[in-house]
């Protein structure tokens, strides 16, 4: 129920004075979170990276994974939506918006007067 109290089984937590950081838990149920981020530079920029796992209602085993660095937040799991590989062609029905726009777009500029002062 959920009032069940889950055991931790590990909790390890490191908190140097150099601003680096780490931690690590597992509890009874699965759960295991791991997180780790240290200083890059002298600006401050910090590089993290970390790991969460844990068993989702119907028992499958959910993984995720992060780096978070100079080049953005990367996470990976294969329970993240990933976008169509481009260039994909375009449905009919976009191009011939697209065109239409365009023709309006012209229209409109042909049409607009412009005066200078």
């Amino acid at each position: 129920s959920s009032e069940d109290v889950i055991a931790i089984l590990r909790d390890e937590r490191v908190e140097p004075e150099d601003g680096s950081y780490s931690f690590d838990f597992e509890t009874a149920d699965g759960i295991i979170r791991s997180e780790a981020g240290q200083n890059q530079n002298e600006a401050g920029a910090v590089v993290q990276a970390g790991y969460v796992s844990y068993y989702l209602p119907d028992g499958t085993l959910f993984e995720f994974k992060f780096v978070a660095d100079e080049n953005g937040y990367q996470p990976q799991s294969d329970f993240l939506p990933v976008a169509p590989a481009f260039p994909h062609p375009l449905p009919d029905f976009v191009i011939e918006q697209i065109e239409r726009a365009e023709r309006e777009r012209a229209a409109s500029l042909k049409n607009s007067r412009s005066y200078d002062n």
